[in-house]
């Protein structure tokens, strides 16, 4: 795989479904992976134009893969590609609001940072809703019948602290500006 399918994202991406502590299994079964939905606001243009350069790279460096035992290649606007539309395809949910989003994942469990590029362990800093960057890469892919480009999860940095998704809060949020002097029981 060539550096023309690998992205580091912009500053201001948000990672929704965080799946990097323990993998996951699939629904319907598989090899358990590690994964995360990247939002990447539309303003960000230099990631999107980043991604769909590096999955045009991926499809041109995955042809005879992609081609599989038929005649010709399909064409790129004819398969499956990782970049999605949060408007589109995510109408409901405010997180998808306004961004795009790529889905990426591994067998491998991704490195994760912090800003000072040292280790995250505790896993309460890793949650829905932290902004930062990752790093993906692009691949072409032919399995059962279906072809496309896949999105691979490389490492993740976390940069600040976002709003939880999911319905979920943290509790320096809940107990923020209460009294805790106030005597509940007079």
């Amino acid at each position: 795989m060539s550096n023309s399918t690998k992205v580091i994202t912009g500053p201001n991406t948000i990672f929704s479904y965080l799946t990097v502590l323990e993998p996951k299994t699939p629904i319907g079964g598989g090899t358990p992976k590690y994964s995360v939905s990247l939002i990447i606001p539309k303003t960000d243009t230099a990631t999107i134009q980043k991604i769909k350069d590096a999955i045009k790279a991926a499809y041109e460096e995955g042809e005879s893969r992609l081609k599989g035992n038929g005649k010709t290649v399909p064409r790129l606007e004819d398969i499956r590609t990782p970049l999605r539309d949060g408007d589109r395809d995510r109408p409901d949910d405010p997180a998808y609001k306004n961004a795009y989003f790529v889905n990426a994942s591994s067998a491998n469990k991704p490195g994760i940072v912090g800003a000072d590029l040292q280790e995250i362990i505790d896993p309460h800093e890793l949650y829905s809703g932290i902004i930062g960057r990752a790093s993906i890469s692009f691949f072409a892919y032919n399995s059962n019948g279906n072809r496309g480009i896949g999105c691979g999860l490389n490492h993740l940095k976390k940069l600040k602290d976002g709003t939880p998704l999911g319905g979920f809060s943290r509790a320096e949020d809940d107990f923020a500006g209460l009294d805790d002097e106030e005597d509940f029981l007079a």
